[in-house]
């Protein structure tokens, strides 16, 4: 995969569309920036991330072959990828939050925020943008920030974590099939932070609901059990678990 190193930039993702503008016809591209001055994250936050400690990269990736009703999949897929890398490096209590934050223990260690452009009701290509903290050591008022050195003790080379994600990426996100929707969607809920265990949820209206995660169906959407056998499904807007 091409490699496009920025200085800074205002986010990785929104350079990565830029580069999609008027091709047709591309191969795998990605954006790693030193600094990311406006990065973003879910729900509309942002994501900060002090320069040449972390990754701030976006992979442009085209034609990824899933049904627009079915976009969760690639979510799932690049969730598992990074898990898969990190697993490598011995990174402790690796879970999923979902939809794709990725913790160690009960810390957030790295965001993923997927933006696809739709032609035709087609993905024609996607803009897969990742914040990972690797070497940062100190998050001001984020309490439930780590990093990948405050996990293990050790320091990180940014460029062999790079190539390792993104080779990884490649690997998974070609195998992307409407035969192993199944299975992607089986491990990635095995691999749920707080799954079948009892937790609290914050609704929009300011309210609390306590439930146990279960699972997603097919579009990604949390499966909750409010009591025993009654289950009740919630999209990113409806929910937000508190931890």
């Amino acid at each position: 995969m091409r490699t496009i190193k920025v200085n800074a930039t205002n986010s990785t993702n929104e350079f990565a569309r830029e580069l999609y503008r008027g091709n047709t016809s591309f191969e795998p591209v990605c954006v790693v920036a030193h600094e990311q001055t406006k990065g973003r994250g879910q729900r509309g936050s942002g994501w900060e991330s002090k320069a040449d400690e972390n990754l701030t990269f976006s992979v442009l990736y085209p034609k990824i072959k899933v049904q627009v009703n079915h976009q969760f999949l690639m979510s799932a897929t690049v969730s598992l990828a990074i898990l898969e890398v990190l697993k490598k490096f011995n990174i402790p209590a690796l879970k999923v939050k979902w939809p794709n934050d990725i913790m160690s223990a009960r810390y957030k260690i790295s965001g993923i925020l997927i933006e696809n452009i739709l032609k035709n009701n087609e993905i024609a290509a996607s803009v897969i943008g990742v914040g990972l903290n690797v070497n940062q050591t100190n998050f001001p008022g984020l309490p439930q920030a780590s990093s990948l050195k405050l996990a293990t003790g050790i320091n990180f080379n940014l460029d062999e974590l790079l190539k390792r994600i993104t080779d990884e990426f490649e690997e998974k996100l070609t195998e992307i099939t409407a035969k192993a929707e199944t299975s992607i969607l089986e491990e990635y809920a095995k691999n749920l932070f707080r799954k079948d265990k009892v937790s609290t949820f914050q609704l929009p209206d300011a309210s609390f609901l306590t439930g146990i995660i279960r699972g997603v169906t097919t579009s990604g959407r949390l499966n909750i059990e409010i009591e025993d056998s009654i289950f009740k499904t919630f999209d990113l807007k409806e929910i937000k678990l508190m931890y």
